[in-house]
């Protein structure tokens, strides 16, 4: 009788956690609360770690930080390198984070101390052009690059970015494949899976289930065949779904083309029945309101249902959009020093 009670009781308890949690969850997004920055940069590497703490970096060698919500920030120069443009971002905790350049020098920094000094921590070749990063856990981190020689540059750390030594398997690449470095997320990491999102002469979605160790390559239905083209950006929506957004960024109007979901139990692609606003280059899932948000230069759009429709979320122009790792916070950044927080 007592065992009966109590799981009646806890399923009383479900079905109100449930019926709660669906209560919170919003209509839409209502737009963007643009922050004040002390910067004028072009900030594309953005990492948030909650509605409190987020960093930046951008152009002129600038770094960013706020431990306030973006009410004041710290901010300066990386290693007196006003000249490179550190594209990636990925932030620890409130003073850990790692950057890394797009462009020559091609280097990897870390800070310990909130940004007062950053350490060199790997330098590739002269010919070689960063383009992201992306981490699988506390520990585990990888950086992709141009190809070399028909094949990727991705290096990988084991130990928060203090090392780094590439792939011993790296994926090919096609004449004139390329990432973007646009918002720094065309690479995901998640579990023992990588993902890298191309463009260029093809557009490609290439997978390792094991850490790099093996490669398959899956063709897009991506506009495709120029530099300017294919994915700019993807994100994980669980269960093996992959949103990615991109186009053509020296059109930044083309609707076709531009969006797309790759189910990978399935192994094909699924084309939105309605695609956001035109050039997009970054994608966040926002899990706690069960959305994705895509943001562009020309503005930003969400979607409710997987990404099959979008509708737009305000003019506003962002170059990332990235979500708090521990909150229902969403982040973007943008040109000219700006950063704002999603309204809901």
């Amino acid at each position: 009788m007592i065992k009966r009670k109590l799981l009646a009781l806890s399923l009383l308890v479900a079905l109100f956690s449930c019926k709660k949690s669906e209560e919170n969850l919003a209509d839409s997004p209502t737009g963007w609360d643009i922050l004040e920055t002390p910067v004028e940069s072009s900030l594309r590497g953005l990492s948030p770690l909650t509605g409190e703490i987020a960093w930046a970096s951008g152009s002129e060698g600038t770094w960013l930080r706020t431990i306030d919500g973006g009410k004041t920030w710290d901010h300066g120069v990386i290693a007196g390198l006003d000249t490179v443009d550190f594209r990636s971002i990925h932030a620890f905790d409130a003073l850990t984070a790692i950057v890394v350049s797009a462009g020559q020098p091609a280097v990897i920094y870390k800070t310990l101390d909130g940004g007062k000094t950053w350490d060199l921590k790997h330098q590739e070749n002269e010919f070689a052009f960063l383009d992201g990063i992306s981490f699988a856990s506390s520990s585990r981190g990888f950086v992709i690059g141009d190809p070399e020689g028909g094949k990727w540059t991705i290096l990988q750390t084991a130990n928060q970015g203090n090392t780094w030594y590439p792939l011993d398997s790296l994926p090919g690449a096609v004449d004139g494949e390329a990432a973007f470095a646009a918002s720094a997320t065309s690479l995901l990491a998640e579990g023992n899976e990588l993902w890298l999102g191309t463009g260029g002469t093809e557009s490609n979605l290439h997978f390792s289930k094991d850490m790099g160790a093996s490669w398959e390559k899956y063709s897009s239905p991506f506009i495709q065949g120029e530099s300017s083209q294919g994915i700019f950006s993807i994100a994980s929506m669980g269960k093996g779904e992959i949103v990615a957004v991109g186009g053509d960024y020296l059109n930044e109007e083309m609707q076709e083309g531009i969006a797309g979901i790759f189910v990978s139990s399935k192994k094909e692609w699924v084309k939105p029945q309605q695609g956001p606003s035109g050039y997009r280059s970054g994608v966040v899932y926002f899990s706690q309101q069960k959305w994705l948000i895509a943001v562009g230069p020309a503005g930003s759009d969400y979607s409710i249902d997987g990404g099959i429709t979008w509708q737009p979320i305000s003019a506003d122009g962002f170059h990332a959009v990235k979500k708090g790792h521990a909150d229902g916070s969403v982040w973007a950044s943008g040109a000219k020093g700006k950063i704002a927080k999603l309204k809901y």
